[in-house]
């Protein structure tokens, strides 16, 4: 038997986002009628300074009045790379984030946040966190991103998506450790800030493929049968990223 293995990849040159080669790209999907729909705020201030990305987009402006999952995030990267765990091993994705949301309603998280979303398009299983001014959400899901094959799985429902808040989890500016930490032999997730378990979910009903990274500005806010988008109301969010670190462990290194 071989011995246990672990690697790590430090992933924070953002210098792409200024020069469009490199690590990180505008993040976006395709439409039906064949156009690409792109997560870019005209107006974002952004600035690479001392190892982080900061980008500040107030206000919102840009919004679908059909198409929830591309109407919900405002100003988005995709990692140019894919990251997928070792067979039967785990893989650990750890960030630190700060948040400050301008003019949102007081107290709802989902009207602006500042995500770090872990995305795998082979299943359509999204990681993610979601942090706002006092808030921080938990996002554990399957949903069905373009191109994402239907498996009927052998239990719970085809997609999901599971928000589990945290009050008085965040200050305004404040930078933060998160890690989401994925173990296939275990068929486990685990959601840690600060070096402390937060969230944990046995049974994945998916075994986690090559996954993109994303750092957004986001809402979550169902669009109006009658009005179409309803997200954008003169608020926005800056948003700080940084120390980007992958960790993948071959089998018999799994995090307990």
């Amino acid at each position: 038997m071989s011995k246990p293995t672990e690697e790590v990849i430090e992933y924070s040159n953002f210098a792409s986002i200024i020069t469009g080669e490199g690590d990180w790209l505008p993040a976006g999907f395709p439409q039906s009628d064949g156009s690409f729909w792109q997560y870019q705020e005209p107006g974002a201030v952004v600035i690479i300074q001392d190892g982080f990305l900061r980008v500040a987009a107030v206000p919102y402006t840009r919004h679908h009045d059909t198409e929830q999952i591309l109407d919900n995030a405002k100003h988005m990267y995709f990692s140019a790379r894919q990251f997928a765990p070792p067979e039967g091993g785990s893989i650990t994705f750890a960030i630190d984030l700060a948040a400050t949301i301008v003019g949102a309603i007081p107290g709802d998280l989902y009207d602006g946040f500042v995500s770090f979303n872990v995305l795998d398009f082979s299943t359509g299983a999204a990681l993610d966190f979601f942090v706002g001014n006092e808030t921080v959400a938990t996002v554990y899901g399957k949903l069905p991103f373009p191109g994402v094959p239907e498996v009927s799985p052998a239990h719970g429902p085809r997609y999901f998506c599971l928000f589990e808040e945290m009050r008085n989890a965040a200050s305004p500016g404040k930078l933060r450790h998160f890690e989401i930490t994925y173990d296939g032999s275990l068929d486990r997730v685990t959601f840690s800030i600060d070096g402390s378990e937060v969230r944990r979910y046995s049974n994945a009903p998916f075994k986690l493929g090559a996954c993109t990274l994303a750092l957004g500005l986001m809402t979550e806010k169902d669009i109006d049968s009658a009005k179409g988008s309803v997200s954008c109301h003169g608020q926005g969010a800056v948003g700080k990223w940084g120390k980007i670190r992958i960790t993948r462990r071959t089998a018999g290194e799994s995090t307990k």
